[in-house]
């Protein structure tokens, strides 16, 4: 089947979210959702989540799934506020386990802090499938750019989030703890080896040097053939080198440090103290 693919590209943090729709009926799965977040102030806002929750109510979708393809370092996920307005079942893979005991030393996390996964209705892992619908959506693991990071195929489409990028952008860094090239290289061909009609989306675009608009949506053929950093039958050893000193240049995401804290829970904040302030750390010299 061919789901119907609505994107909602957020201009503060180069995310696009999905709503993915079974294209006869009404279920639907949202993909990776933003919560606006201002770094200097510390104040959150809903407007990027509000417009899917907007077109939701306008189409009458009744949402099955609100998915995440990894823990990202770049936005907070909006899940829980968009489940507490239009429903659906929180999703991740079962490796968020390994995120949570990682960065809950990094964030100095008490025993509080369930690492077990869960904050979330769902753990997926290799294999699992599941439907929105009567679409069918398969679960393939997808590491290297963190442990947890999931393929979510859905009908004739790949959600990908941050593995692979536009064929004119890459792939993912794999410099975050957990992450690897090596790893990265294994679950792109994973992906590549999908049919060459399979319809790719990216969870991020960057607009690369020449482009001249924003673009989220390719195919494994086009993957394959043309990805800057993978396509053309590049070689494992020729990509970990290409990889490994690229990432060695990049910067943290500037919201790496709330986004971190707050989606390892399935986009809840961390535990009010007795007053009602909510606070994040800032580990220093730790990433």
């Amino acid at each position: 089947m061919k789901p119907d693919v609505t994107g909602f590209f957020d201009d503060a943090t180069n995310t696009i979210s999905y709503v993915v729709k079974d294209p006869e009926g009404s279920a639907c799965a949202i993909i990776d959702s933003v919560l606006d977040f201002d770094h200097a102030s510390g104040r959150t806002d809903t407007r990027s989540a509000d417009r899917i929750i907007a077109y939701v109510q306008d189409h009458n979708l009744d949402v099955q799934w609100l998915l995440e393809t990894h823990v990202h370092a770049d936005h907070l996920s909006a899940a829980p506020y968009i489940q507490e307005k239009v429903g659906g079942k929180i999703g991740i893979g079962d490796r968020i386990t390994v995120v949570q005991e990682t960065f809950g030393k990094v964030f100095n996390e008490g025993t509080e802090f369930q690492r077990d996964g869960s904050q979330f209705d769902a753990l997926f892992k290799e294999g699992d499938s599941l439907h929105i619908g009567q679409l069918r959506g398969d679960v393939l693991h997808t590491p290297g750019h963190t442990p947890a990071c999931l393929t979510y195929v859905i009908g004739d489409a790949a959600f990908v989030g941050d593995t692979l990028f536009m064929p004119d952008f890459g792939t993912a860094r794999c410099d975050f703890p957990g992450g690897s090239p090596t790893t990265l290289y294994e679950s792109v061909q994973k992906i590549l080896s999908l049919p060459d009609a399979t319809r790719i989306f990216v969870g991020h675009d960057y607009k690369a040097p020449g482009r001249d608009d924003y673009a989220w949506e390719t195919t494994v053929a086009a993957e394959k053939a043309s990805n800057v950093h993978v396509g053309a039958g590049r070689g494992l050893d020729d990509f970990v080198a290409m990889r490994s000193a690229r990432d060695a240049q990049l910067g943290m995401p500037k919201l790496i440090i709330p986004s971190l804290q707050v989606n390892m829970r399935a986009g809840h904040m961390p535990d009010a103290d007795a007053q009602g302030n909510v606070f994040l750390k800032v580990p220093i010299n730790k990433l």
